[in-house]
């Protein structure tokens, strides 16, 4: 490879994806776990979770481990521990429930955990980092 071939590959490493990407990444796939077909005649939303669900044992499991990417890209977006305390609960409320047979499947018809959880990332991003105004002193020195 040339120097220049280097030099592009290198800054484009650099670079890396956005706040953006990351978040539409999420999205993406919160929708597609959670409301990405519609119910005729119920006017309700399913995602791919409620249909793997469906499939005892293995399919509460694969969907638990699809929707931990979104922790974990939560985590790299910089979400202090007690948000992704609150993703965890979310997700193993979902998948606990979703365990038990017919009753995890209507279940998972009302619980969307993915969507919950994407709300606690956008809340957080909308707000941002926070400076607490004030001084400091050092508890020896009072």
């Amino acid at each position: 490879m040339k120097a220049s071939d280097t030099a592009v590959f290198e800054a484009i490493k650099a670079a890396g994806p956005t706040r953006a990407d990351s978040l539409a990444r999420i999205t993406a796939l919160a929708k597609l776990l959670d409301n990405a077909f519609l119910i005729p005649g119920l006017n309700r939303r399913v995602g791919i979770d409620a249909v793997i669900g469906l499939v005892p044992g293995i399919g509460d499991a694969i969907s638990a481990a699809l929707a931990s990417y979104i922790i974990w890209e939560a985590r790299q977006l910089g979400l202090p521990r007690w948000k992704i305390a609150r993703m965890i609960g979310n997700l193993a409320f979902d998948t606990a429930i979703g365990a038990i047979p017919m009753a995890g499947d209507v279940f998972d018809l009302f619980f969307k955990a993915n969507q919950r959880n994407l709300r606690i990332i956008n809340e957080h991003l909308k707000r941002g980092p926070y400076e607490v105004e004030g001084t400091a002193t050092r508890i020896d020195e009072r």
